[in-house]
């Protein structure tokens, strides 16, 4: 049986601020379940501590000149032992696990997942002293980079795995942080950690990795190239025969509307008509007025640029006089929840907004909603999109990365083949957009054709359990 160490900075339902977290929180049982030997590696971030059983200390260790403990517990809804670096620098500060309350880093984010890289590459050599050493690492984005890179230091070194779930964070830091860090000095180059004169963490990872991964196939075309690769491109082209596209995937298991707990109402495609009940039941809660002859737009997601805020913000006066209604789930930037509050509060029958990452409002408003709204800029791989084609709920994407890769557009002739999906969309203009949009809206008023469409999405398959066998193909190659 193979040993699996894998390191991630999240992972649901111990600690969640975004994707990674679900990939992290699914995709180690997955492939436990295949026959893998897997540990999960995080930090022991104080809220993860505080909602936990008395978790077992695996040992303690001096990483570095830095002593810390190594406890174990279990990730809850699984059979996957999870290790957890306890540190004062994570175990005794509240809040996010990356940034205070205002949105800035913390200033000690070098030194806290320096720590956690330097604890994974220790256990993947033999050098922390374990009895259970693995054959491969798999680390994710730029937290657990220089991982990878100090493997190379060792002449025990595992198969490594390294998965860009965002190539838009980068872990960059200055020369000064990199000498404090102690870090050898062959590092410092531009064939190494070194990008543009700073300290970049997730190059320890697509540098020095066996295999660089990333979520989506489409994505992986697009980081070889301008923009897309935000000044990565040159390395990553030159690693193209070991980067490899694999799409994540959702798990079947908390998003299925035919169980979902955070559901009023379940249905499945034989039981279209009791989505309806879940639609109603959400306007009401939130004050929208209780109609079904208008559509109802949903939007889950981080309130920034990337998500395609700048095309959508425009077109709402257009959109709700369509009519339409929006309910909007999220936080980001000040000037978007700002705006956006503004708008609802001049529609309060037609727009809500939740400012807020609510996990229970978010499996509500999928199955409540008709359209899902998601015009990214870029998206390596996308969740949400996934989620919506499960709960028939048809979504507007940008053809970008994994949206491009998991949604057919309905032209005319995918509706004829009985293909479509969703609606997409290319340039990244409002106008494209909004055109999009009322092709969706057209279809939703045509109920017999949309209910076709809304079939054909929930029963796409998106389990891990193809993308984990994508992933056991790599542990399984040679070096």
């Amino acid at each position: 049986m193979s040993r699996l160490l894998f390191v991630a900075s999240e992972a649901f339902p111990l600690i969640k601020t975004g994707g990674l977290a679900d990939i992290a929180g699914t995709l180690p049982e997955v492939l436990r379940q295949q026959g893998m030997d897997v540990r999960l590696l995080l930090p022991a971030y104080r809220h993860i501590l505080d909602t936990i059983d008395s978790p077992a200390t695996v040992a303690e260790l001096d990483i570095a000149g830095t002593p810390l403990r190594l406890l174990a517990t279990q990730l809850p809804g699984t059979q996957v032992e999870t290790w957890l670096l306890d540190h004062p620098w994570f175990s005794q500060r509240p809040g996010n696990p990356y940034h205070d309350a205002g949105g800035q880093s913390w200033p000690d984010n070098a030194d806290r997942f320096m720590l956690l890289s330097r604890l994974a590459a220790a256990i993947s050599t033999g050098d922390a002293g374990l009895a259970w050493r693995p054959d491969v690492l798999h680390c994710n984005d730029w937290h657990t980079g220089p991982a990878v890179a100090l493997t190379h230091l060792s002449e025990q070194r595992p198969l490594t795995v390294f998965t860009i779930h965002s190539l838009a964070h980068m872990g960059l830091f200055d020369r000064a942080t990199f000498e404090r860090l102690h870090l050898p000095g062959h590092f410092w180059h531009d064939s190494a950690l070194e990008f543009y004169n700073q300290f970049s963490f997730i190059k320890g990872g697509l540098v020095y990795a066996d295999y660089v991964t990333t979520v989506s196939p489409n994505y992986a075309h697009e980081i070889c190239e301008a923009p897309g690769g935000m000044g990565l491109e040159g390395l990553l082209q030159s690693r193209r025969e070991r980067l490899v596209g694999i799409l994540n995937g959702i798990d079947h298991r908390v998003w299925n509307p035919a169980s979902d707990p955070c559901l009023e109402h379940h249905y499945d495609a034989a039981r279209l008509a009791d989505k309806a009940l879940n639609k109603a039941a959400l306007q009401r809660s939130l004050g929208l007025a209780v109609a079904d002859d208008r559509p109802l737009l949903g939007i889950v997601g981080r309130l920034v640029e990337q998500k395609g805020l700048e095309l959508v913000l425009p077109m709402l006066g257009e959109m709700l006089a369509q009519p339409a209604q929006l309910v909007v789930l999220g936080t980001g930037e000040r000037r978007y929840e700002e705006y956006l509050q503004h708008v609802a509060g001049a529609h309060p029958d037609a727009m809500s907004v939740i400012l807020a990452y609510d996990e229970t409002m978010a499996h509500r408003i999928e199955a409540a909603a008709d359209i899902f709204l998601m015009p990214s800029l870029f998206e390596p791989c996308g969740l949400n999109q996934l989620y919506s084609l499960r709960y028939g709920t048809l979504p507007v994407v940008r053809a970008v990365g994994g949206l491009a890769d998991t949604v057919v557009d309905a032209t005319p002739q995918a509706l004829a083949e009985g293909t479509a999906t969703g609606f997409v969309f290319g340039p990244p203009h409002s106008g494209a957009f909004m055109e999009a949009l009322q092709r969706a809206i057209a279809l939703w008023r045509d109920r017999d054709s949309w209910r076709r469409v809304q079939a054909t999405a929930m029963a796409q398959d998106f389990s891990w359990q193809r993308s984990a066998a994508r992933y056991m193909e790599l542990y399984s190659s040679a070096h």
